[in-house]
């Protein structure tokens, strides 16, 4: 996690975005990452507001990027870059060794659009082959900018900035906000929440994941969903493409669970799922308290899972490589264009990108959809 102190954070120079609308008293956090939807609320009471501001250490991007970046664009609509880091230290280490770093496991860009009724999803593979930007780390050094280096390591190289930077620079779009989960914080969720439901169409067995699924209708707890979503090699292709059509059906999934979820009768189980919510995110520092954070799951509490669009950045296998992506140049700046204009991804962006064959082998149980902005 990343140290930063609230009383000497900067700010940008105004918010890029209209205030989301005021919605219901709780509300969620659109946190999507390893395919995560985090679920974040509280009560009057002064102590359950002091217990989880003390959950949450943000990361001020905006002062560690400076004014190098694209322009505030105040059309209605914001756009949130949520990392899943594979960082092995710690509780995390059950899932690899811990190598001193970590790397962005998991990139989704999600646009929300004016109004806040549909959103838009990007899913960035990690293994994209990009122009890594001059950044500075952490500590205030800098890394050098890198061409065709692995998306992931933008991360790994400079941290949360260097990550928003490098998609701020492939995408000419102004990242609003940063949201970071953990991999032992996303099993803590769904464990709180009671499980995610999905119905698979066939068999899954990683061993690397440590998944084994039969066809039909499942409730994957934390460990199983945390397997779900970093299984790899036996769907489709074998490619980070199709692990990336998994984590969006996931996601669906667990956007309708959340959805489900009947707390405002139940204030413990409400303060449980925020302190662990809470717990596994670290947020920009314009989200790193309570308030903020509440107002800002006002403006998606009325998401539901038809009103999200999913894509993945279109790319195609690297022909120096087979083990590596590129983008494909027009289809990736018909997508950043659209997002950038407020307007809908068009469906010739995606006609002949590499896809990773994994779709439809998970869905929602019991339901099959998907909805793109009208």
């Amino acid at each position: 996690m990343t140290e930063q102190s609230k009383g000497g954070r900067i700010r940008g120079n105004g918010r890029r975005r209209k205030r989301p609308a005021t919605g219901r008293r709780w509300g969620a956090v659109a946190a999507w990452s390893a395919a995560v939807l985090v679920l974040a609320g509280g009560t009057g009471f002064g102590y359950v507001y002091f217990k989880l501001n003390g959950n949450l250490e943000g990361v001020d991007i905006n002062a560690r990027l400076g004014n190098d970046r694209p322009e505030n664009v105040d059309n209605g609509s914001m756009d949130i870059l949520v990392l899943g880091s594979d960082s092995r230290s710690g509780d995390n280490g059950a899932y690899g060794k811990d190598e001193g770093g970590a790397r962005s496991d998991t990139a989704m860009v999600v646009h929300v659009y004016e109004g806040h009724k549909k959103a838009s999803v990007v899913s960035i593979p990690r293994d994209t082959l990009v122009e890594r930007p001059k950044c500075t780390d952490e500590k205030g050094a800098s890394v050098a900018g890198e061409k065709r280096a692995m998306f992931n390591t933008a991360y790994e190289a400079g941290g949360p900035a260097c990550a928003v930077k490098t998609i701020e620079s492939m995408s000419g779009i102004r990242m609003d906000h940063y949201i970071e989960v953990d991999f032992t914080g996303f099993k803590k969720l769904i464990d709180k929440l009671g499980g995610v439901e999905i119905t698979t169409t066939q068999r899954i067995k990683d061993s690397k994941s440590h998944l084994d699924l039969a066809p039909g209708s499942h409730t994957l707890d934390g460990e199983q969903s945390l397997g779900l979503v970093r299984t790899r090699k036996s769907v489709g292709d074998g490619s980070d493409l199709g692990r990336i059509q998994l984590q969006q059906a996931f996601i669906k999934a667990f956007i309708d669970q959340v959805k489900d979820v009947g707390v405002l009768g139940n204030p413990k189980k409400l303060l449980d799922i925020a302190d662990t919510a809470t717990k596994a995110i670290t947020p920009d520092s314009e989200l790193d308290s309570v308030n903020e954070l509440m107002s800002f799951a006002r403006g998606l509490s009325g998401l539901g899972a038809e009103d999200v669009h999913m894509i993945t950045m279109p790319v195609e296998y690297d022909p120096a490589d087979p083990n590596r992506v590129i983008p494909l140049e027009a289809q990736s700046r018909q997508v950043w264009q659209a997002l950038k204009a407020d307007l809908p991804i068009p469906a010739s962006a995606t006609k002949d990108a590499a896809t990773g064959k994994a779709d439809g082998i998970v869905k929602q149980r019991g339901k099959v959809r998907s909805a793109a902005p009208e």
